[in-house]
């Protein structure tokens, strides 16, 4: 499904996420009363969309992530000897994108091996959310 509606938007990528680790991420992004994000479980703080760089960078991983050949590009991906964990449970799209799965089963970040899984993935992947260098 997520792989359908991506390639018929023509998005650049796209995620599904449980909606229990969806609230975490979220709090990656989102300002509090105090100002800045203030990410849970060690997470990496994330730029807003609007300080992104360009379109195609995700601004967060999500539990299955598509990715355009655009996006994939500005990311780095796939690096076959970086990335073979994630390989194994990544496909290739028609249009030359990809659908990468982080996990086996649905992301649940009360699981330490899925929360480990999604901070390893985000030290892999800086551009995602703005958090590389210029």
């Amino acid at each position: 499904m997520l792989e359908r509606v991506a390639e018929g938007a023509r998005a650049y990528w796209g995620h599904a996420t449980p909606d229990d680790a969806a609230l975490d991420i979220a709090y990656q992004t989102a300002p509090t009363l105090q100002g800045p994000p203030s990410p849970r479980r060690g997470l990496p703080a994330l730029k807003r969309l609007e300080h992104i760089r360009a379109p195609q960078i995700p601004y967060y991983l999500g539990w299955l992530n598509y990715w355009s050949a655009a996006a994939a590009e500005a990311i780095g991906f796939p690096d076959p000897a970086r990335d073979a964990e994630l390989l194994s449970r990544a496909r290739r799209t028609v249009s030359g994108g990809w659908i990468v799965q982080l996990t086996d089963v649905p992301l649940d970040l009360d699981d330490p091996a899925h929360l480990d899984t999604l901070k390893q993935t985000y030290e892999r992947f800086p551009e995602i959310g703005g958090r590389a260098a210029p």
